[in-house]
């Protein structure tokens, strides 16, 4: 463009065409410092936001670590350490911007931040670095390899942090070029404060990745199907024979390390946990349908949370014998009250209705009294109230027989006895039940003596009379007096008739 011979007038327009292709250059340069300056600004925006963002995740771990510390004081510990590190690099960076922009007249106008001597003075000195230089790399480096060793090796974060502050040397046309050098040397100072900040943003996303693994880690382990087990929650808590078992079979969660801040039990608290459940110990009670209600409350971000407890379970009787049954031997006695125990199994007493003639419910549970009317059989039915509201029925049929005939007796003796006629003079004549289960009480209301070669004298009460003694009185040694229809009553129902007791021989001596 300047060789050979030109008129004055080619040189002047070649003149002004190199002006105007430096200024173009010029321009251009303007631009892309105002670029850089721009893109600086978004990235101080953006690292504000994230830092808020990341503020309020620490404090939320914070919080989960006193509420639930066995699940998330550790990870809290890892953050706290995190939170520490990176607030200590940032504030590095921080200053080494501050001091690099004190340099310059405006911080704002971009387009004067082109001189690189500043960056170049600071960190370089000839083919080494200044000790701040070598500060600037080892804050990296010390960053880095403090983070990484907080993750561990296998931790999947950390193949990222190496990569964000790798600061090895690096790969260019004339081959391997010092990280430092590479990146910073001969750069106008606008490109260094965006490199700087560009360092906050890596510092802040790396937190926000880690504290986000941390949560998620823990989540994903809460949710992680190893942890849960089948629960069956049957329909009731008891079944009968010929009934269709329903329920349902769910997923539960066991978690040693969630710990409620209360648990409430039928208005008591319970302090023994296992497995992140409240262990219950208490006496069943009566026998019946009882409920369990109460409450687990948890602290969730400082704020009791309540899940209502509400349950309910069946108290069955006791069995402390065996029921043996002789099938023929259903017999109720006429005339005295028989005691009898009605239940069924399963069903609390206050669901059993037992009914039949003569039959009166007394104290005690399943405790009641049969006191058989006229005929010869007595029906009793009994029905209960299932815990499904269902009723079932059943009934038993009871012979009823009268008082076997009692015996006579003297002196409590029956059959045949030997005794002196003196002895038999005083002697008191009754009415005896042997081998009869019931105990009852006989009053002889009359009786008659027969002494051999004498008539028979009929007695009034229980005491020989004197027509009876003076009988008596003429028997000889070796006779056998017959003291026979003797009659009798209950004692505390006349209105029951007691058979004749059978005769009771005395042979005098």
């Amino acid at each position: 463009m300047a060789s050979g011979k030109l008129s004055p007038r080619q040189k002047m327009i070649n003149l002004m065409y190199l002006i105007f292709i430096a200024m173009l250059a010029m321009q251009m340069s303007k631009e892309v410092l105002s670029a850089f300056g721009y893109m600086n600004e978004k990235l101080t925006e953006n690292n504000v936001t994230t830092s808020a963002k990341n503020a309020a995740t620490l404090q939320n771990l914070s919080t989960k670590a006193q509420e639930q510390p066995e699940k998330y004081a550790s990870l809290f510990t890892v953050a706290k350490k995190v939170d520490e590190l990176s607030k200590n690099f940032n504030n590095y960076l921080a200053d080494k911007k501050e001091f690099f922009l004190s340099k310059v007249d405006d911080p704002t106008n971009y387009e004067t931040m082109d001189n690189a001597n500043i960056v170049n003075e600071y960190f370089f000195k000839g083919d080494k670095f200044t000790a701040e230089g070598q500060e600037f790399l080892d804050q990296i480096n010390n960053y880095r390899n403090a983070i990484v060793k907080l993750l561990g090796d296998n931790n999947p974060l950390t193949k990222n942090v190496n990569k964000r502050f790798d600061t090895s040397d690096q790969d260019t046309e004339d081959g391997k070029q010092p990280w430092l050098k590479n990146r910073y040397e001969g750069f106008p100072l606008i490109s260094t404060i965006t490199n700087l900040t560009s360092l906050q943003t890596d510092i802040v996303t790396t937190q926000s990745e880690i504290y986000g693994s941390l949560l998620g880690g823990q989540l994903e382990s809460d949710v992680s199907m190893s942890n849960y087990k089948t629960i069956l929650i049957p329909e009731k808590s008891a079944f009968f024979q010929g009934e269709n078992f329903k329920g349902k079979i769910v997923l539960g969660r066991y978690d040693a390390s969630l710990k409620p801040s209360e648990v409430v039990v039928n208005g008591k608290n319970i302090t023994k946990l296992e497995d992140g459940g409240a262990i219950l110990d208490f006496p069943a009670g009566a026998v019946g349908e009882r409920e369990i209600k109460g409450k687990f409350v948890f602290i969730e971000n400082g704020k009791p949370v309540e899940i209502p407890i509400s349950s309910s379970y069946a108290v069955i009787p006791k069995p402390n014998s065996a029921v043996i049954s002789a099938d023929k031997m259903n017999v109720v006695y006429r005339g005295v009250p028989n005691p009898m125990t009605i239940s069924i199994p399963g069903i609390p007493d206050n669901l059993v209705k037992a009914k039949g003639i003569g039959l009166n419910k007394v104290s005690g549970s399943g405790k009641y009294v049969m006191t058989p009317k006229s005929g010869r059989e007595v029906k009793i039915s009994v029905s209960g109230k299932l815990p499904n509201g269902q009723t079932i029925t059943t009934s038993q049929n009871f012979r009823i027989k009268d008082i076997p005939s009692p015996r006579g007796s003297v002196r409590k003796e029956m059959g045949y006895v030997k005794m002196p006629k003196t002895t038999l003079a005083k002697v008191t004549v009754g009415a005896e039940l042997p081998d009869f289960d019931f105990d009852l009480k006989l009053k002889t209301s009359g009786f008659t003596v027969k002494v051999p070669g004498q008539s028979a004298v009929v007695v009034k009460g229980n005491r020989m009379s004197a027509q009876a003694l003076k009988a008596i009185s003429k028997a000889k040694r070796g006779d056998v007096i017959a003291i026979f229809d003797i009659k009798s009553s209950l004692v505390g129902n006349n209105s029951y008739k007691i058979k004749n007791a059978a005769a009771v021989s005395i042979e005098i001596q």
